[in-house]
């Protein structure tokens, strides 16, 4: 695994990856999310529901994690972000409603924020103090590689 310098992963940030974000209960242990997310060039912003346990997990201890990888292809690019969480109150979801558009299309996104059942929302800002990336396609043999799905008789 070569690490490389985010500026290197080009449009990777801007893709509609899915997240995995990594908060912490009371007792210490990790709850991993599979999240939405957008990043505005100095933080990621990922909405949760108003009540959500993430939402409790960040007033807690707002030291959170993040990692995203390439969904289409393996082997890709990758990269893990941590920070401390700021809660940013969004009470008619216009934060959720711009998440929503990078994953769903603005027209989809409208419905998804009209039709959640939660009344108000926060943006979990997190302005990472440390970054990884990897590119995994920097490794020549592995450009070969075909992932191999199971099939079903």
């Amino acid at each position: 695994m070569n690490r490389v310098d985010m500026s290197s992963l080009g449009d990777f940030l801007q893709q509609p990856w899915l997240a995995t974000l990594a908060t912490y209960r009371k007792d210490g242990s990790v709850l991993l999310s599979p999240v939405w997310w957008i990043w505005d060039g100095e933080s990621f912003q990922i909405s949760v529901d108003d009540g959500d346990w993430k939402e409790k997990h960040v007033r807690r201890n707002p030291r959170v994690s993040i990692c995203i990888s390439e969904e289409e292809s393996y082997p890709g690019r990758a990269m893990e972000a941590s920070g401390l969480v700021e809660l940013i109150a969004d009470p008619n979801g216009e934060g959720l409603l711009q998440i929503a558009t990078k994953y769903c299309g603005p027209e989809v996104a409208k419905q998804y924020v009209k039709n959640n059942p939660a009344k108000s929302y926060w943006i979990m800002r997190v302005v990472p103090d440390k970054m990884r990336s990897v590119d995994h396609l920097d490794v020549p043999f592995l450009k070969n590689a075909v992932p191999q799905f199971p099939t079903t008789s």
